[in-house]
């Protein structure tokens, strides 16, 4: 890339990101809005639940129920034709090699 490129891309992030902050800047305000009704703070013990505890138990729920419920009685992999241990393929499904 050549001085004149990097210098354009260099100012276009540049100003993304200025602009960016421009617009982002009353997120930051610490008034209170009209409505704004926060509620309580979480405490640790119930952040660690809310956010780690109750997926990790949800998936699991689910991946139990799924394995309990699960209907097929085959468990074991199934043999390719012409696999180990077994006779090669006979009949017009045969291919040969030239």
């Amino acid at each position: 890339m050549d001085k004149k490129n990097a210098l354009r891309a260099g100012a276009l992030a540049a100003g993304t990101t200025l602009m960016m902050l421009m617009m982002s800047s009353p997120a930051l305000a610490l008034t209170r809005d009209d409505g704004d009704d926060p509620a309580q703070k979480l405490s640790v013990i119930e952040t660690l639940g809310l956010y780690v505890a109750a997926p990790i138990g949800l998936f699991a729920l689910i991946a139990g129920l799924v394995w309990v419920l699960d209907g097929s009685t085959d468990r074991q992999p199934r043999r390719k034709p012409g696999g180990k241990g077994q006779g090669k393929m006979q009949g017009p499904d045969q291919v040969r090699a030239s």
